[in-house]
């Protein structure tokens, strides 16, 4: 499928567009010929040992039935607390007590575990006596946005190290990080080496991933990884045999790829057919390798009790405000069920604001027209950032010394300031919700959980300081409230999905936070499609829809896939409705 691989390659795109599947597939073919190979995954909702039905977890784990494969996946809160371990081992003992639980508090945050999943990724890529036994290194990475971020890490931590001289919170002493900046300066090297390292970028035929897949070429290209590949993945076959449905996908590859933009067509590129199958097991990741073999005409599959997306609307409505969350892996389609309750909700007469803390979102460009009623926001991480900062600067600042004001900056440069900054705007959202709809659009799964999790911290500091019978509210507590939050999980009706999502609402579980529904999205049980690779894809989705309706949700809705895609406030209200029928 991909040939000539150097030590390192990364798979990477927008959520939900294959990336794992490819990323196994290729370390699959590489062990099969005998290559020596880890797989290593650095997404937070990783699904690599679903993928294989294994258990692998935070330790180089061998893959049963495929000798040479081994695969890791950096458990974030694991390698926190690993981390934490070995700031504070050395100097346990030889310090006060009380400045080691200062520095522990200072280690409790989210931005530690970012650090820390950092601190094993840069050990992959430098650290011969880890990776110097295998022939390939092979990395299934978080949603673009998130992978950006990981990817130009070495250098921005190396900057914060070269140019800190005080205490750097979220990372311990900085005394305890020099002998790291060596081992940070060989990361960048590593990822800007053509000779070790390829960049592979995974879309869909659609034009949005291909977009996404462009800008992310552009920001790769800046931060000095230019060997980069295309996937285009889950091409239509070219026959429709008459189907609407399959008409419309086919004529829809083929737009998409016509637009894409001109320098990410001038990448190498592989093509990937659809398959009619999840990509579950060894025998389907073998078989991905391979041309689809051809399905005999299928009947359309039945599926009983599909309620449509209209039916949990008609719930949330009467209540006239209250915050409604989409949350979901990557790529299950969350930006688009929030436009589309967000525009039926408007369309009914309520004043709806629809924001997003997805850095990869783009609610504009689904909408595609301003709707009556409907305000739009996205909590952007770089100006709530900025914001946060000139506010610190302007009030905590105003009062300092050349010297003061110097180190209020110089800590202001930690990453921790932006985890902060984005956690008070999500604060302000969840207070809107008092007096009208908020509908807020997520993250991918991973990333939403730590934001609630600094709203956890948060809820537990102020209980802590005011005492339990103080009568706040805090954004926790509104959380936890069905009354105020209506959580929506979004997942696709295939097994990995309705996996992640359950372990989703299990974590949410933990937190005292129970969905209030979930949306099964783009399901072609829905539609009657007739296309025997679509209807066999169809005729698969059964199990899924019925272990959501009978185990995982108290309330559930069906939305189908549509041969156009939902843009716009008609298309988004039809998403809305009934399943429709295609003949």
């Amino acid at each position: 499928m991909f040939t000539d691989l150097p030590k390192f390659t990364f798979f990477t795109g927008k959520g939900g567009v294959g990336k794992t599947s490819l990323a196994c597939a290729t370390a699959v073919s590489l062990a099969d010929t005998g290559h020596r190979v880890l797989l290593v995954s650095t997404d937070p909702a990783s699904n690599v040992g679903q993928v294989f039905g294994v258990s692998i977890g935070n330790s180089i784990t061998a893959i049963p039935d495929i000798p040479g494969l081994e695969a890791l996946e950096i458990d974030p809160e694991a390698a926190a607390q690993e981390y934490r371990d070995r700031i504070l081992g050395p100097i346990r003992g030889s310090l006060p007590e009380k400045v080691i639980k200062g520095i522990e508090e200072q280690l409790s945050g989210a931005c530690t575990t970012e650090i820390a999943a950092f601190d094993e990724f840069t050990g992959l890529l430098t650290d011969e006596s880890l990776i110097g036994g295998y022939d390939h290194v092979i990395f299934d990475t978080a949603p673009t946005g998130h992978t950006i971020r990981l990817l130009s890490l070495p250098g921005a931590w190396s900057g914060f190290l070269e140019t800190g001289t005080g205490d750097a919170s979220c990372l311990g002493p900085l005394a305890g990080l020099e002998k790291q900046r060596a081992r940070y300066a060989a990361a960048v090297a590593s990822l800007s080496d053509a000779s070790l390292t390829r960049l592979i970028l995974v879309a869909r035929p659609r034009a949005s991933a291909l977009r996404e897949a462009a800008r992310t070429s552009g920001e790769l290209a800046a931060i000095g990884i230019t060997n980069q590949h295309l996937a285009i993945n889950g091409l239509m076959p070219d026959d429709a045999r008459g189907d609407t449905l399959a008409a419309a996908l086919i004529a829809k590859d083929a737009a998409a790829l016509a637009g894409m933009d001109a320098e990410l067509a001038a990448l190498p590129q592989t093509r990937v057919a659809l398959r009619p199958e999840n990509l579950v097991g060894l025998a389907a990741l073998r078989r991905m390798g391979q041309p689809s073999v051809p399905h005999p005409a299928t009947p359309a599959a039945v599926v009983p009790d599909l309620p449509p997306l209209s039916d949990l609307i008609d719930r949330m409505a009467p209540a006239g405000h209250g915050l409604i969350m989409t949350m979901g892996k990557g790529g299950v389609g969350k930006t688009t069920i929030a436009a589309a309750i967000a525009v039926e909700l408007a369309a009914r007469g309520h004043q709806v604001l629809l924001t997003t803390t997805d850095p990869a979102a783009h609610l504009t460009e689904t909408l595609g027209a301003e709707v009556p009623n409907l305000t739009v926001s996205r909590i952007d991480p770089v100006a709530e950032t900025a914001r946060y900062r000139n506010h610190v600067l302007e009030t905590k600042g105003a009062s300092l010394d050349t010297q003061g004001r110097a180190m209020l900056e110089e800590d202001l440069r930690s990453p921790c300031t932006e985890e902060i900054a984005v956690f008070q705007a999500f604060s302000r959202v969840i207070r809107e919700a008092s007096r009208h709809f908020v509908v807020l659009d997520t993250a991918p799964t991973g990333h939403t959980l730590l934001l609630l999790d600094a709203t956890g911290s948060y809820h537990r500091d102020i209980i802590r300081q005011a005492g339990e019978s103080a009568k706040l509210v805090t954004p926790m507590m509104r959380l936890r409230d069905p009354e105020q939050t209506k959580i929506l999980i979004v997942t696709l009706p295939e097994t990995t999905p309705v996996l992640e999502a359950a372990h989703l609402q299990d974590d949410l579980k933990r937190a005292g936070i129970m969905p209030w529904g979930w949306v099964i999205n783009a399901s072609l049980a829905a539609t009657g499609t007739r296309h025997p690779l679509l209807a066999a894809r169809a005729a698969s989705e059964a199990p899924e829809i019925a272990a959501v309706r009978d185990r995982l949700a108290n309330r559930y809705a069906v939305v189908p896939m549509l041969p156009q895609d939902p843009v716009g406030p008609g298309r988004l209200r039809a998403l809305c409705g009934a399943a429709p029928e295609l003949v």
